[in-house]
């Protein structure tokens, strides 16, 4: 064969095999990858594959109290992809809507199917019939078909009544695309009760559906999220195994019957170590101040049973829908950096001031060092500057030789600025890493600050231009300078002293169980450090609890005002000298437990912008334990729904102790602080500062101001002009 001849065959074959592939590559194309698109448009019944949310489990308090709980919330979604192919049956066209978006730069002139038109006359109008419509956003919705089609339903409306609903059932047919479910709303049964440990969940994100998902689905629903609190750290085990319907329609988009399904699964249910009744009394305890936290342990397990911050939020405002109050409330808690309704301040970085003197004999004791006395001559002398006594400061005094017990009981601050540079800073760091500062506790929470232990790894970091002096020592020694602490922190170190010895991992979550009844978390304290195998030694242990016991119970000292008639409480106050949005200020603690012998509970009360511990905190702390040991006589504590707590940024001198507390405690009437009537301190109240001097320690951040950035809910967008189906009232006219 010739050349040319054998040259055009070989092109002849070629395009003859490029035009098979093409066939072939399209056949595949509409065959495999646009079958369902194609099949669509074909008269006949089809089968549609829904994904359905869990449940999410409840959350319970110690004792079964339902803390956080689901409703019934009947809901009308629209599929926008049914509702076009239905209304596509009956009309030879569809409306469009001519668009200008920016192509390469330029502006770009675009048709795409009118959505929101089709919606409005094909199944509000019908819907309006039946009294069923209702205003909504056009322009959400548009935007939604876009992104979604008919993947994710869109959510018309969440608010029907149960008769409503029953109504709509009955003549569901009649609407092809319109789907009715029974959706579980969150529910927070006591409205801002223990929010800062509950947290709050945020509906799914509609960007958040995997490519598996899109494959395996005709339609899917999301299942919300835990962002803060228990529901954010336990969200795993809260969550419940998604459901998955497969459902026969017909032609024009109606449904003939049900082929499969699997029904939505329970999550877990969480129970606390919360005791709800305790939460109560101590959240209305600490709105006698305006910016505060407690937390109460049970010392023998590590068991948190309050937990509690103020200013605190409602999570139930971050349910959907939201309506115009919510939205104006969500707002305002973000409006206010300073009073941070958000920040758990349960877990959030102080200075601790005298309370870290407890600490600090800890160390001490591993040391041997314990049993030594030392002079308090009124201050302690670091170059050419001094860290005074508040004895000193006030009145030129002194204390003179003490022994530990007494130190803490008249809260001295030479005698530990002593002790620290007897043991050097690497026996400080030592000893106060072992009870937990400069480390999360590891509850079961997000968010919980280290605190900062001058001399750890974690401090050079931040201060590689610092090195540990005697001064700086002295300083961490009673709780000021660069060291900072959390009251969850202190509230187990005071847990592990009143216990012998024993530091317990806090806690909040005592067990978790899933519907089948299996444990998933089990109730189990976790011992993390055993003080009596780390050098301490019970008289050690024996000295600093007769220290905090002779601060409650012998006159002369600082934590008088926590003393009860019938029960020895042992504590320690604690004012540190801080700075308030650039201004000098004092913030208070107490840090107790009880009872001396055979201790039970250990509680911690801090106060922002509190003159003293004694004067501020000590009352307060007195007011928990009494309702808490009345509980345990017969005494049935109250409980019901919280509102929000605004707090104050007002400086509080004291705090007046109740007449009659348990009269207060049962008719829930403990009364809020007044910062323009608040009672002047008593001069055993004034004192414990560290008396920092500029030059000593030079100024550091202070870690009293926290704020926390929560993400904020997705808002449902209000109605526009497209969305407004509903006539305008016309007013009448006289």
């Amino acid at each position: 064969m010739e050349p040319r001849f054998r040259l055009r065959l070989y092109l002849l074959t070629a395009l003859i095999l490029v035009g098979f592939g093409t066939l072939l590559s399209k056949l595949h194309e509409f065959q495999i990858d646009r079958q369902d698109e194609f099949l669509a448009l074909v008269p006949g019944n089809r089968t549609v594959t829904v994904r359905e949310p869990g449940i999410r489990g409840e959350i319970t308090d110690r004792n079964g109290i339902p803390l956080a709980r689901n409703l019934r919330n009947y809901v009308v979604s629209f599929n926008l992809e049914e509702i076009l192919r239905a209304y596509r049956l009956q009309h030879d066209e569809s409306p469009t809507l001519d668009r200008l978006t920016t192509q390469d730069g330029l502006p770009r002139k675009r048709s795409e199917k009118d959505i929101v038109t089709i919606v409005n006359e094909w199944t509000i109008k019908p819907l309006q019939e039946l009294g069923l419509a209702k205003n909504y956003n056009a322009s959400a919705l548009r935007t939604h078909y876009l992104t979604h089609g008919g993947l994710v339903p869109f959510t018309y409306r969440a608010d029907l009544t149960y008769e409503d609903f029953a109504r709509l059932a009955e003549r569901n047919l009649e609407f092809p695309g319109v789907t009715l479910s029974i959706r579980p709303q969150r529910q927070y049964a006591y409205g801002t009760l223990a929010s800062h440990v509950l947290g709050y969940v945020k509906q799914w994100e509609k960007g958040d559906i995997s490519s598996a998902d899109k494959r395996a689905y005709d339609h899917y629903i999301g299942d919300s999220k835990g962002v803060d609190g228990v529901e954010a750290t336990m969200d795993e085990y809260l969550r419940g195994p998604e459901g998955k319907k497969t459902i026969l329609k017909d032609e024009k988009g109606r449904t003939i019957g049900m082929l499969d399904f699997t029904k939505p699964g329970i999550g877990g249910q969480v129970e606390l170590s919360i005791d709800a009744r305790i939460q109560f009394l101590l959240e209305n305890t600490l709105r006698r101040a305006g910016r505060a936290a407690g937390v109460v342990m049970d010392v023998r397990t590590g068991e948190v049973l309050a937990m509690a911050s103020v200013p605190d939020y409602d999570p139930n405002v971050f349910i959907p829908p939201f309506s115009k109050p919510q939205i104006e409330k969500i707002d305002s808690y973000w409006a206010s950096p300073r009073l941070s309704p958000f920040t758990n301040r349960a877990i959030a970085k102080f200075e601790p001031g005298s309370t870290m003197k407890v600490a600090t004999a800890i160390a001490g004791s591993i040391q041997g060092l314990d049993k030594n006395s030392y002079n308090c001559s009124g201050y302690v002398p670091y170059g050419n500057h001094k860290i005074g006594c508040w004895i000193y400061n006030m009145k030129g005094g002194s204390h003179g030789t003490l022994s530990l017990p007494s130190a803490l009981q008249q809260s001295c601050n030479p005698y530990f600025n002593q002790m620290a540079n007897a043991m050097r800073w690497q026996g400080m760091l030592d000893g106060c890493s072992l009870v937990g500062f400069g480390n999360k506790t590891g509850i079961e929470l997000p968010n919980e600050d280290p605190g900062l232990l001058p001399g750890s790894r974690a401090w050079r970091a931040s201060y590689p231009n610092e090195t540990m002096t005697p001064a700086l020592n002295a300083m961490t020694s009673i709780g000021q300078g660069y060291m900072l602490a959390t009251p969850l922190q202190l509230t187990a170190m005071a847990a592990a002293i009143a216990n012998g010895g024993k530091y317990y991992r806090p806690r909040l979550v005592k067990k978790v169980v899933a519907e089948d009844g299996k444990v998933l978390v089990p109730d189990f304290p976790e011992l993390v450090v055993d003080l009596l195998q780390n050098g301490v030694k019970e008289d050690d242990l024996a000295l600093i609890r007769k220290g905090m016991y002779m601060a409650v119970n012998v006159p002369g000292g600082t934590a008088g005002k926590v003393r009860m008639d019938d029960i020895e409480v042992c504590a320690k106050t604690g004012t540190a000298q801080t700075t308030d949005n650039g201004k000098k200020s004092n913030n208070s603690w107490v840090m107790a437990f009880a009872p001396y012998e055979e201790p039970r509970y250990a509680i911690v009360i801090l106060v922002q912008a509190g003159t003293s511990g004694g004067g501020v905190c000590g009352p307060l702390v007195n007011t928990v334990l009494t309702g808490i040991f009345a509980q345990e006589n017969g005494m049935r504590l109250p409980l019901k729904p919280q509102n929000e707590y605004a707090g104050h940024l007002e400086t509080i001198a004291a705090i007046e102790p109740l007449p009659d507390i348990l009269a207060a405690i049962e008719a829930s009437e403990i009364p809020a602080s007044d910062p323009s009537v608040t009672a002047q301190p008593s001069e055993e109240d004034i004192g414990e500062t560290g008396n920092e001097i500029s030059g000593i320690v030079p100024d550091v951040p202070s870690g009293s101001t926290p704020v926390l950035v929560t993400p904020k809910p997705t808002i449902t967008e209000e109605t526009d002009t497209e969305g407004q189906v509903l006539p305008r009232a016309i007013p009448i006219q006289e």
